[in-house]
């Protein structure tokens, strides 16, 4: 009965999750693509009514979603403890990896969206925050290298027969 709650608690973390990623992708004049950012006009465009208010508030609650899938990452790397520990503690190592550093990487992509709007969204503030995401974005390798290697490593258990899943 835990695991259950665990999981719908992890479904809704994910959930919220989208839900403040669309509080960063979604503005006012249209939506962010990576591919906009390369042309401060068009970032500008997309940014020029954007609220502040609406990225510190993903950064937020995006670690309380962050923080809810835990509960169901960490509910399945313990059911795999009864089936393979050594399947069990790769689970958990990468999916530490994953949420430590998908927090960090969440709140990093809000906070060059904030200071991009808050510093006028000028080429200059387009500049300073590209070259402070280039050197932050090791987070998000990070972080999806880890959710990845919960991935395999879960598929490899089930495939396997270590589990009572179906292969």
């Amino acid at each position: 009965m835990t695991l259950k709650i665990f999981m719908l608690l992890a479904f809704a973390g994910h959930v919220l999750c989208g839900i403040t990623d669309c509080l960063m992708a979604y503005t006012p004049d249209g939506r962010f693509e990576f591919s906009i950012m390369k042309d401060n006009q068009k970032m500008s465009d997309v940014f020029r009514n954007m609220p502040l208010k609406n990225l510190i508030m993903a950064m937020l609650l995006g670690v309380v979603a962050l923080t809810m899938t835990a509960f169901g990452y960490f509910g399945l790397c313990n059911w795999m403890g009864q089936f393979s520990k050594g399947f069990a503690w790769g689970m958990f190592v990468a999916i530490v990896l994953y949420l430590m550093f998908c927090v960090a990487h969440h709140v990093l992509c809000g906070t060059v969206e904030w200071f991009y709007v808050r510093m006028g969204r000028s080429e200059e503030a387009l500049g300073t925050v590209m070259e402070f995401f280039k050197k932050t974005s090791p987070t998000m390798y990070v972080c999806y290298l880890g959710l990845l290697l919960f991935a395999v490593t879960f598929l490899i258990a089930v495939a396997s027969g270590k589990t009572d899943l179906p292969r």
